[in-house]
């Protein structure tokens, strides 16, 4: 059953879930994130990202293990980061 919601800005959207993320807030949110240095990665990697506090300069302190272990971030995205931080001359932490 698709319920429908507001957000606080007024967006109006359904959802079949009880999640409260607004997708127009969502998207309008990550255009910004992207061009502030996160990588492009999907949604719900970036938000998986967000919401447990990791920044792009936080990604060397965790091995690819410990971020496919969070709900959101699955091979994909691990080969994205990857492709980021090897851009950069760096690497996600070893085991």
């Amino acid at each position: 059953m698709m319920a429908k919601k507001v957000c606080d800005k007024g967006h109006k959207f359904t959802k079949s879930s009880d999640c409260l993320t607004c997708p127009i807030c969502a998207k309008e949110e990550s255009e910004s994130i992207y061009t502030n240095g996160y990588p492009k990665v999907g949604s719900p990697a970036l938000n998986a990202l967000k919401h447990n506090g990791i920044t792009p300069s936080d990604l060397t302190k965790y091995s690819e293990e410990e971020l496919l272990k969070i709900h959101g971030i699955g091979p994909k995205a691990i080969d994205i980061l990857r492709i980021y931080l090897n851009e950069k001359g760096l690497k996600f932490r070893n085991k």
